[in-house]
């Protein structure tokens, strides 16, 4: 399934880390927005990953997206287009 993921992340440390975690199951499309084709087990691994991180008094979050194989083929891109195909992609 294809999950864009979306954090907001207050302390430069730790959203170093979480940026490092996300590059190992997807790929960057913005900044803090990655997007990633995950089976059920790896979303429950990166999800456990990321929870350790996340300062919930610091009002710092991660948003998981999922988009079906229909809004998949709607996504409109305006400007430079880094999509690309994440069969390639090596979960770490």
């Amino acid at each position: 399934m294809r999950i864009v993921v979306s954090y907001d992340v207050s302390d430069d440390r730790r959203r170093r880390k979480v940026a490092k975690i996300m590059e190992g199951y997807g790929y960057r499309v913005q900044y803090s927005v990655f997007e990633c084709d995950l089976d059920a087990d790896q979303m429950r691994a990166l999800q456990q990953r990321l929870r350790r991180l996340i300062s919930k008094r610091a009002g710092e979050s991660v948003r998981f997206y999922p988009l079906c194989a229909a809004c998949r083929e709607r996504i409109a891109v305006i400007g430079a287009d880094t999509a690309r195909q994440l069969e390639a992609v090596i979960i770490v």
